[in-house]
């Protein structure tokens, strides 16, 4: 929003018999203009599900058109070295929300509400009533606040509810396993269904043989549209008004359920076989075309929501991050067709990183991130501080002028990210993930010191890297950094708390 100042003196004034306080006093308005446009009005915060490192133009990819996400970057800071909260989804959302690292969160991974909870027959364990909430931490702050897309917190009714976590409205996927299909029976707007298709197309179905058609699993109404329209509808709404628009978007996470106009924009070269459910999900006529045309619909959505805030007029008076919840999709025992029928090889999708979803190394863990803030960010800058998912409460606090509450986890990025120096003093980046055999590491300085299969009879030896010189993680450095396996142990140790959902015993350093 542009500010115009006018500054009215009398000629008979002292002002003008003392051309050095009239300078000093016009200085003191600018600066102080200055700091109030340096304040953003609004956040918006998208979340991308499982979109990987290289799967952006401005992060490498050849083969996907992303422009909208491109010219974020290009308008904005895109840093180099972030870390999603956790390996998959409804963690790394946790670590998001409350400002917590894995060690002292109470989701550590995907659990379904019923195993606990038989009351509910959707949703995802809940977080607990004295949980707070970035959410909520801004709406106590006078923020209209909403939430669109895949919340995986706990469901509709129970202590996870989005609107008791600090969300005015929700309107989504309340469970993420429903998620796992673009065309349900029904989506939620805060605690009431909204039937969007007569009957819900599953996400998970094969087809040995036949053929395979989109037609075949396309329902009524494509999930992600309604979605986009009611954050659309959000802005509008709030556009007088501060606001924080948290949009966890469902794209590219399978099923594979893009539009035939989508699919229709990529190479019918790409494909020389269908993708027939063998690896699980939906079967898709065309996989390669399809996974690039859910990551192309996401960048649709990401530009159709920069378009509002411009015709709004306050474009310029948002904060908009962009990231994503953990790396690509991972590859499956089938030689060809990955997760869903991704070919995370095909695209590059880890762009050289080891690893994918599900894992502690780099392709599961580090994330693209935009930042756009003209008023206080650089246009076209890159920055290679380090971060993660809980850096984002305290971040989010600075940024806006709130105080944030004590004992998080993360650090203020705000100074790197505005150019006004270094962030606070970088404590370790830490993850405690006890699903896929059991995983944890810490991030001290340049180095990794990671360890696998901790729930397995055979644990994996304690490995290092040093991610700066070595982002594909080929060469470890276990042998000569002994000294720094136990200073990450002992890390690991005093920051973990219990968790009876997600139990995972931390080894001795020479275990």
């Amino acid at each position: 929003m542009t500010q115009i100042i006018f500054i009215v003196v009398s000629p008979n004034s002292l002002l003008m018999k003392h051309p050095i306080a009239l300078i000093a006093s016009i200085l003191a308005l600018l600066i102080s203009s200055i700091a109030i446009a340096a304040t953003p009005r609004n956040v918006v915060f998208i979340l991308a599900d499982d979109l990987g490192w290289g799967e952006l133009g401005s992060y490498g990819q050849k083969k996907i058109n992303t422009p909208n996400l491109d010219l974020l970057a290009k308008e904005g800071m895109r840093f180099t070295q972030h870390y999603s909260g956790a390996p998959v989804c409804a963690p790394s959302r946790n670590v998001l929300m409350t400002g917590k690292h894995l060690g002292h969160t109470e989701i550590r991974g995907n659990l379904q509400a019923k195993v606990h909870f038989p009351q509910f027959n959707q949703g995802q364990h809940p977080i607990s009533a004295s949980t707070q909430t970035l959410a909520m931490h801004f709406q106590a702050a006078g923020f209209a606040t909403g939430a669109m897309g895949k919340w995986g917190l706990g469901p509709v009714g129970s202590t996870g509810d989005p609107n008791k976590k600090g969300f005015d409205l929700f309107f989504g996927y309340n469970c993420q396993a429903v998620a796992h299909s673009f065309y349900p029976k029904f989506l939620w707007r805060n605690d009431q269904q909204v039937q969007i298709n007569k009957k819900a197309i599953p996400g998970h179905k094969k087809k040995p043989t036949g053929e395979v058609t989109i037609a075949e699993y396309t329902g009524e109404t494509y999930a992600s549209t309604p979605i986009l329209q009611e954050a659309l509808g959000f802005i509008e709404k709030n556009k007088g008004q501060k606001f924080f628009l948290y949009l966890p978007l469902t794209e590219p996470h399978v099923a594979m359920h893009p539009p035939q106009t989508s699919v229709d924009e990529y190479p019918i070269e790409w494909d020389d076989e269908p993708y027939r459910g063998q690896s699980g999900y939906l079967p898709h006529p065309r996989p390669r075309a399809g996974y690039a045309a859910l990551i192309s619909d996401l960048d649709r959505h990401v530009g159709a929501v920069v378009k509002k805030l411009r015709e709004a007029g306050i474009l310029d008076d948002t904060l908009i991050i962009f990231t994503s919840d953990n790396g690509t999709t991972h590859m499956a025992a089938d030689p060809k067709f990955g997760i869903g029928g991704v070919d995370a090889t095909f695209f590059n999708s880890t762009a050289g990183l080891r690893g994918f979803k599900g894992s502690v190394f780099e392709g599961g863990l580090r994330v693209p991130m935009i930042v756009r803030y003209p008023a206080a960010v650089k246009a076209g800058s890159v920055s290679d501080e380090v971060g993660y998912f809980a850096d984002w409460f305290p971040t989010l606090c600075a940024a806006c002028d709130l105080k944030a509450p004590e004992k998080l986890d993360g650090i203020n990025l705000w100074p790197a990210i505005t150019g006004e120096g270094k962030a606070a003093e970088r404590n370790p980046l830490l993850w405690v993930y006890p699903e896929y055999g059991g995983q944890v590491a810490v991030r001290i300085g340049d180095k990794k010191v990671l360890r696998r299969n901790l729930k397995t009879k055979r644990p994996e030896p304690w490995e290092v890297y040093d991610v700066v010189k070595d982002p594909s993680e080929k060469n470890n450095l276990a042998a000569s950094e002994q000294a720094l396996i136990e200073q990450a142990v002992s890390i690991l140790q005093k920051q973990t708390d219990e968790n009876e959902l997600f139990p995972l015993v931390i080894p001795a350093a020479k275990d």
